[in-house]
């Protein structure tokens, strides 16, 4: 059985950091990415990172280029997304979900870890 199930958000103020985890089961072979996604309050979903499951190649979506980085356990049971320079703007419930790969859209992600919240004050 397939899971992936995040954690590590939290509340922390302005310029601080936070890392995220997302642990993967059920998938520790394959070539697959792990993208990393958030949902603030009356907004869509968007995607924030990705990381392939092949080679540790990532990518970013711009407003958390520089900022974010994607990495892997050696293992490749554990995700971690680090969060530096953090704005109140980057405040939003955070998902790890499964996909194909890092292009594809929100809908192409089939299998999503439960949602860690992420609070940036000013």
């Amino acid at each position: 059985d397939v899971q992936l199930q995040a954690s590590g958000g939290g509340l922390v103020q302005a310029g601080g950091s936070l890392r995220l985890s997302c642990v993967v089961s059920g998938l520790s072979f394959g070539d697959y990415v792990i993208g990393w996604f958030r949902q603030a309050p009356g907004k869509e979903r968007e995607g924030v990172s990705c990381i392939s499951n092949l080679d540790g190649s990532t990518d970013y979506a711009s407003s958390v280029k520089g900022r974010f980085t994607a990495s892997r356990d050696k293992d490749k049971t554990t995700v971690y997304l680090q969060m530096n320079s953090l704005k109140p703007g980057d405040t939003a419930v955070y998902y790890c979900a499964r996909g194909d790969v890092c292009s594809g859209g929100v809908s192409s992600y089939d299998i999503w870890g439960q949602g860690t919240q992420v609070t940036v004050s000013s």
